[in-house]
């Protein structure tokens, strides 16, 4: 009997080597991509469903998950709460759930539970637009709060805050990119009457919560187009960890360690116009460092070995190659460039910028979560919660799969669309819609 137990030992070691969590917004290479393998092509809601769980309320929040533990941050719009829930990632049952904060939007198009939670195996980390971290210790006892607004001022964006707090090296870090002004905004007062309202990167230790530095990073951008709902990214390259940071008309290279700026990208908006706010995340690949302008126009790349001031590595037609909110992919040597107006998702060769292939996918409604890439596959959803699956690769454009989860709501705009991209965890898709969150795998 010594063969087939050792032949079952084996299998099993090798799903398991195959296996990684999805620690926070874009992966546990911070790119959008997982190295899991034997993940579901063909599923929908009657076909490959695990378990299926109700959200209290919306959220564009990508859910983070660890081993057994699927965190997932939330509104709560009937009692006007800010919500740190962790499920079981077995069955989707509640592990806990905790009350954060008083409070649901700042307006109609979004709420404060955009940023995603992070974790590092020990603690998770929520972090929501009114400027509340908190961290939990995987039972959910409180470790640490702060209050970033009480702390360094309140946040001089337009539309609601939601950067995600960002784990790497020891290190959490947090990017406020806003105004240099305090302004009204309909009804809400926005930015700090009584402070500098400078644009910085915070670097905290997250045992406690307290600031190992305060960089301030400048622009000479003007009035929105200062504003920024990236998060901060980071990569490896020449032996140097390098943080990546995208707003003000410009993306930043920075040391990781200590948040000195090692090199600036050209701006893409020379004119100054005021109204170029930025959505992506900025994504390393193979030496280079992609940023996507906004409002349809081009995505940029930079060397990784840049210095000082650099001008584009090159710079794309955006016919064939934008996006004004999704965060691209890297997987397998290429950038996956998804356009939410257009519905198209384009393959790029990162050193020279080439368009491999283009494709649409047959979405009726916008797509603005960024894609998630593994086991040969592009996974990526639209506003009324279609997930669309995409072969990886290869030399033409080649839809695999669309998968209804949403809840026929149908909306357009405001806080029900889906906005959540998919995590991806040891052999599961975790597809966050309008009102529950499915696991889906073979």
């Amino acid at each position: 009997m010594r063969a087939p137990i050792f032949t079952l030992l084996i299998a099993a070691l090798a799903g398991f080597a195959n296996a990684a969590d999805w620690p926070q917004f874009r992966g546990p290479n911070q790119d959008g991509s997982s190295p899991e393998k034997g993940l579901p092509e063909k599923f929908s809601k009657t076909e490959g469903v695990k378990w299926s769980a109700p959200m209290p309320g919306p959220a564009a929040s990508v859910p983070a998950v660890f081993g057994d533990n699927v965190f997932v941050s939330s509104s709560d719009p009937a009692n006007k709460k800010l919500l740190a829930i962790c499920l079981d990632a077995k069955n989707g049952s509640v592990k806990w759930s905790k009350s954060v904060a008083d409070g649901y939007q700042h307006d109609t198009s979004s709420n404060l539970a955009s940023p995603s939670p992070s974790t590092d195996g020990e603690r998770a980390y929520f972090y929501y637009g009114n400027g509340l971290l908190a961290a939990y210790d995987f039972s959910g006892k409180e470790v640490w709060t702060r209050d970033l607004m009480k702390d360094y001022g309140r946040f001089g964006t337009q539309w609601t805050y939601s950067s995600s707090a960002v784990l790497d090296g020891g290190k959490l870090y947090v990017q406020v990119l806003q105004r240099n002004h305090p302004f009204q905004f309909q009804t809400m007062e926005k930015g700090d009457p009584n402070g500098k309202n400078e644009s910085y990167i915070l670097a905290l230790d997250p045992k406690t919560g307290k600031e190992i530095w305060r960089h301030v990073r400048a622009s000479d951008a003007a009035e929105e187009s200062l504003e920024a709902f990236s998060s901060p990214s980071f990569t490896t390259h020449a032996g140097k960890r390098i943080m990546l940071i995208s707003g003000g008309d410009t993306l930043t290279g920075h040391d990781a360690e200590s948040g000195a700026e090692l090199w600036r990208l050209a701006s893409w908006n020379p004119s100054k116009i005021s109204h170029w706010r930025l959505v992506p995340s900025p994504v390393a690949g193979d030496g280079v460092a992609l940023v996507c302008a906004p409002k349809n126009n081009p995505v940029f790349a930079a060397s990784l070995d840049s210095k000082g001031d650099v001008k584009p590595l090159w710079e794309s037609n955006p016919k064939e190659a934008t996006s004004d909110v999704s965060t691209p992919a890297f997987y397998e040597g290429k950038f996956y460039v998804l356009d939410s107006g257009r519905k198209t998702l384009a393959c790029v060769e990162p050193k020279t910028g080439k368009v491999i292939w283009q494709g649409e996918l047959p979405s009726k409604a916008k797509i603005e979560a960024s894609p998630s890439a593994a086991d040969g596959k592009i996974y990526a959803t639209n506003f009324w919660g279609e997930v669309f699956v995409v072969k990886a690769g290869g030399d033409k454009f080649e839809l695999l799969n669309v998968a209804d989860f949403g809840n026929d709501s149908k909306a357009t705009r405001g806080d029900s669309v889906v906005r959540s991209g998919i995590a991806i965890a040891n052999g599961n898709l975790f597809i966050r819609v309008q009102d529950r969150l499915y696991c889906v795998g073979k």
